[in-house]
């Protein structure tokens, strides 16, 4: 079956909470050895460099892990966190370290696969959440810096959203007022979103 066109570089220049709300409804897939999976994305999250004190950004912090952030819109930004892979999409001009995390995604293709990796039972726990996703999905810290527009890592068209709710972002308690932005955006009524 021939996989759909990723979308195009110019997608991801738009402004990080517009990217946020863009990306969902759109289709995730990596390529692996074992497989293709791929899922819609259903909920994301934004962080705003420099200023959004939640950010690894923060203050234009620049680290070894960091540094992708500096680079141009549409790098992937990986990141290990209490033992789980996390994905975000890097946005924002070039030397504005913006990013978008992927938090959960709605079981497309490879959902055989997806079990396998997960050893779930339940459907809604193979991706409803950013560590339980890239588990499914096969995505890795080698996925560091690589352009999501191209395989084996990359998003393509899928749906619009009838309906997109925001909120506050999760699980990030200690970086004073930035924990109230509301910048997480999930597909409503989705059951996949993480919680």
């Amino acid at each position: 079956m021939q996989q759909p066109e990723p979308l195009a570089s110019t997608f991801y220049q738009q402004p990080t909470l517009e990217l946020a709300q863009s990306l969902l409804g759109c289709l995730l897939i990596k390529e692996t050895a074992q497989g293709i999976a791929s899922g819609f994305i259903v909920e994301t999250e934004a962080y705003i460099g420099p200023d959004d004190q939640a950010a690894h950004s923060f203050g234009n912090r620049r680290t070894k892990r960091t540094e992708v952030m500096f680079g141009e819109a549409g790098h992937v930004y990986t990141y290990v966190m209490h033992t789980h892979c996390l994905v975000n999409i890097v946005s924002g001009e070039v030397e504005k370290p913006e990013a978008v995390l992927i938090r959960a995604v709605e079981p497309h293709g490879g959902i055989d696969l997806m079990y396998e990796r997960r050893n779930v039972k339940d459907i809604r726990q193979l991706t409803s959440g950013p560590g339980k996703l890239t588990k499914a999905l096969g995505i890795s810290m080698d996925d560091y810096g690589h352009l999501i527009f191209k395989p084996p890592l990359y998003i393509t068209k899928g749906f619009s959203p009838d309906k997109i709710e925001q909120g506050e972002r999760i699980g990030i308690n200690n970086s004073g007022e930035a924990k109230y932005y509301p910048w997480r955006f999930w597909i409503s009524g989705n059951r996949y979103v993480s919680r």
